[in-house]
């Protein structure tokens, strides 16, 4: 078993890491002033534009994308160590490199899925970073971890859907350069196999009766670097039935297909954010005296950095271990291995992001230091791609299968 990463993946890791150092972490408090200064708070700041420009001309730039028409052509195993680097400034990098939820899963869904005229109109400026994206399926009204309670309807009515539903904590959409929304709802509500009683189709965020009503915070935060998360009205929209993402009743299918990937990379992202943890722990934990000691003498200091570490070490060999099967037995096949990172992922750097606020005190929960907002970010996870439940459920009966 080799653990190297490939010639590619090191050259790309060679350069990334560079790029975050120089550029990155500096422009992390820039970007902090240049937003208090902007006149709307969902404005991109002009050194966010800068990182852009910079990463697309040092080849950094759509890395998430196996497929190389399109994107890099990295499979699942050379992109998971870049994503774990972005995942230490999960509010810049990943938006510098084209690489940023929502967008990504959304582009991965037209790549796969879409009409050459769709992919014309939406994919190539989502590509290009001229636009950004959302993707609507959450609801507020029914428990939308089973993604067939979705109420939204999508009624046809001659050479056109009608879409009528409400949508939450819908992320990207508070972004001025958000211009479409994936909407998921349900073409035959009446349908006999549950599973296929939803459809996606594809709305301008222009088109009359699209209604963006208000920001949702995450424990108290706007997520302004991925454009935000918002609830959205559909009041009898109307588009062409040409807007149909794929088949009518494919809506859950292609909705799996969009999360499998996106899991992943959700997952070495975190991993990134215990890496940045950790780090913030043993700086803190060597710069501070208490009790007549520097903190990193204090027994319980090392417990925490060393059990981080360790945990830290386990997970990404899972996570790996996970991409190499998506990358050779596809989504199907890493399906356990799938969800068991969903699951464990979120959990564990919370206890390591926990572990730095209380190592760093008042400091830890303040907008000092990004511990406070890391935290957010990887409880919300636990929600976010299907609640840690949704995923057990499946693993155990998955496992309870084979003694059945």
């Amino acid at each position: 078993m080799d653990f190297a990463f490939d010639q590619r993946t090191e050259e790309l890791r060679s350069k990334l890491l560079v790029f975050m150092e120089d550029h990155v972490y500096p422009a992390e408090p820039v970007a902090l002033a240049q937003r208090a200064a902007l006149s709307s708070p969902w404005e991109t700041p002009a050194v966010v534009r800068e990182l852009k420009a910079r990463a697309r001309r040092e080849g950094l730039w759509n890395l998430f994308l196996p497929d190389a028409e399109h994107g890099a052509g990295l499979t699942n195993l050379q992109y998971a160590p870049l994503a774990e680097i972005t995942g230490r400034s999960p509010q810049l990098a990943p938006t510098a490199l084209n690489c940023s939820a929502p967008d990504t899963g959304n582009m991965e869904l037209l790549a796969e899925f879409a009409t050459e005229e769709q992919k014309k109109q939406w994919l190539v400026p989502l590509l290009a970073g001229e636009i950004r994206s959302a993707f609507a399926m959450t609801e507020p009204e029914v428990a939308s971890s089973d993604a067939t309670n979705v109420e939204t309807r999508i009624e046809r009515t001659g050479d056109e859907y009608v879409i009528t539903g409400r949508k939450w904590y819908i992320s990207g959409a508070m972004s001025p350069d958000c211009k479409l929304f994936v909407v998921m709802g349900k073409t035959d509500p009446d349908g006999a196999d549950p599973r296929r009683q939803q459809s996606m189709v594809l709305v301008p965020r222009d088109a009359p009766g699209v209604e963006v009503r208000r920001a949702m915070q995450v424990y108290g935060y706007e997520d302004h670097a991925h454009g935000g998360h918002a609830e959205v009205t559909f009041d009898r929209v109307r588009v062409p039935v040409t807007h149909l993402v794929g088949d009518e009743g494919g809506g859950f299918a292609i909705a799996q297909a969009r999360l499998g990937p996106g899991r992943i990379h959700h997952c070495m992202r975190l991993i990134g954010m215990a890496e940045r943890a950790i780090e913030l722990m043993c700086r803190r934990a060597v710069a501070r005296t208490a009790f007549g000691k520097p903190l990193a003498a204090q027994g319980v200091v090392q417990n925490w950095i060393a059990d981080a570490r360790v945990t830290v070490e386990q997970l990404r060999l899972l996570v790996l271990k996970t991409a190499w099967l998506m990358d050779t037995v596809g989504n199907r096949g890493a399906h356990t291995e799938i969800q068991a990172i969903k699951i464990a992922t979120p959990r564990a750097v919370l206890k390591i992001l926990d572990d730095a606020v209380q190592l760093h005190g008042a400091g830890g929960v303040s907008q000092d230091f990004p511990l406070a907002e890391l935290w957010a970010a990887a409880r919300t996870l636990r929600l976010a791609d299907g609640p840690d439940e949704v995923h057990q459920r499946s693993l155990a009966r998955r496992e309870l299968r084979a003694h059945s």
